[in-house]
């Protein structure tokens, strides 16, 4: 069963998401943050994090390949800005 459609709708409805299939996750960390889980993932071939939240801990997705569908966004830490990936789909491929 293929989520495409769903995706599809999703991507038209907020212009500004990017949807990638097939990316491969180099490391995944989850950490504590008040009520939240904050995970984090780096992807090979990319150099800012992918990030997204949930209440329970996410299965373990190292060397997996998934399909992200995100937007970017900028964090302060430091009075310095960095690039951020807002994940709000993940699907292991």
């Amino acid at each position: 069963m293929s989520n495409k459609p769903d995706t599809e709708k999703l991507l038209k409805k907020h212009r500004e998401l990017i949807h990638s299939v097939d990316m491969k996750v180099s490391s995944h960390v989850q950490r504590e943050q008040d009520d939240w889980l904050i995970n984090t993932l780096m992807i090979a071939g990319y150099d800012v994090p992918f990030q997204f939240k949930r209440k329970k801990a996410y299965q373990n997705l190292k060397g997996a390949r998934v399909n992200l569908t995100y937007y970017t966004e900028k964090q302060k830490i430091a009075g310095l800005d960095f690039e951020v990936m807002k994940v709000v789909r993940v699907r292991i491929a």
